[in-house]
């Protein structure tokens, strides 16, 4: 059998802790200015979550997946919309590893640190020009766009003497156009502004297919991270700040619930304390199950093995899974928090916002998902027993 690929360990704890810390200190003003505080970033950076997945030659940390799972998670308890940020830094810079290798020496020409941020929905149309191409386009929804140093956007390039293919493209932060169009109730520290690109010039060497991507075609000197295709992580790294975000609310409410049963008095109206019990176990367990399906989305991509489409579909289903386990725990939580966890001041109503605003990504709704999923799994003859 295959051996496991090692994931190179997350962030150290000291670190880590700093960018908690600071994430949570900085949420509220945050919210209000619906873009991540500079100090937030730099923190980022500095915890190594851009430099995660970057190759070692080009100063990267190579890693894998499931060393880092739980450092987006903690930080997404404190602050998710941090932890979406983080996510878009690893899932991004993972990515930008496809490109050759003329090209990956330019976007790290002076360090792994450098911030991608990105689109793969094709709002973007490329003609070939001098042995590159020029883009023109516009992509909504481009998180933490107000920080980066490149963007990666997918575009259809259509060559003279052929069909339309869909690439990726770099572009310097000199050529984006940056529209502050957010206006989401959830993620709003996210920052998920439109970028535009008018007539760029992109050479050759900063685009690839995005077939390389689909399917996992890494490039010679790259690490084990590019070897994966993009559906069998995508749904992780949109889930994880979402599952950070539920563990958050349920130490919230926890600390809550104990106070009320610790000042529980006969005859007080209220729930008994059996309704805090079985909200606690039903929403702790809700939570733990997302975590271990997360968990096994993560092993498998690191197993260093070619993945099969079963395994693909079930990765998709587990993580739109993830997100309607998440949602409903969450949901539980806020609806038992009484009149104080719906308080403005109150970070339960946050995270239950932000909740639901990530779980509303196209990637991860459960029906297209799931029929995708038994589609696979009952032509491969594994029906129900497919896991």
């Amino acid at each position: 059998m295959p051996q496991q690929t090692p994931s190179a360990p997350g962030p150290a704890r000291a670190a880590l802790d700093a960018v908690t810390a600071l994430a949570a200190q900085r949420a509220e003003a945050a919210e209000a200015a619906r873009s991540l505080d500079p100090d937030v970033v730099r923190a980022l950076r500095d915890a190594g979550f851009a430099r995660h997945f970057v190759p070692a030659a080009h100063g990267g940390s190579e890693g894998g997946f499931t060393g880092i799972a739980g450092a987006v998670a903690e930080i997404g308890a404190a602050c998710p919309a941090t932890a979406w940020s983080a996510s878009i830094a690893l899932s991004l810079s993972r990515m930008a590893g496809f490109l050759p290798e003329q090209g990956r020496k330019e976007i790290w020409q002076d360090g792994p640190d450098t911030l991608v941020v990105g689109s793969v929905s094709p709002k973007g149309r490329a003609l070939p020009k001098d042995g590159g191409w020029r883009l023109t386009g516009t992509w909504p929804y481009v998180s933490v766009v107000e920080h980066a140093d490149w963007a990666l956007l997918l575009g259809l390039a259509k060559r003279p003497d052929g069909p339309a293919e869909r690439r990726l493209f770099a572009v310097p932060r000199s050529d984006l156009r940056i529209e502050r169009t957010w206006s989401d109730i959830g993620m709003r520290a996210t920052g998920s502004h439109t970028l535009s690109v008018d007539d760029a010039y992109v050479p050759e060497e900063l685009t690839f297919p995005a077939e390389d991507l689909t399917v996992g075609r890494a490039p010679a000197g790259t690490g084990p991270g590019q070897g994966v295709p993009l559906a069998a992580v995508n749904g992780l790294f949109f889930c994880l700040p979402m599952l950070g975000a539920a563990q958050g609310a349920l130490a919230h409410w926890s600390a809550y619930a104990a106070d009320r049963i610790r000042d529980e008095r006969p005859g007080q109206p209220g729930p008994a304390r059996s309704f805090y019990e079985e909200t606690l176990a039903r929403s702790a367990g809700e939570i733990d199950a997302a975590r271990l399906l997360l968990e096994r989305v993560a092993a498998v991509a690191d197993s260093g093995r070619k993945i099969t489409a079963l395994e693909i579909a079930r990765a998709q289903r587990d993580c739109a899974l993830v997100a309607d386990l998440l949602v409903a725990a969450v949901d539980r939580l806020f609806r038992a928090s009484g009149t104080a966890g719906h308080s403005e001041d109150s970070p339960l109503q946050r995270l239950w916002r932000d909740v639901h605003s990530a779980a509303g990504h196209i990637v991860l709704q459960f029906g297209p998902n799931a029929a995708a999923y038994a589609a696979r799994a009952l032509d491969t003859g594994s029906g129900g027993g497919a896991s």
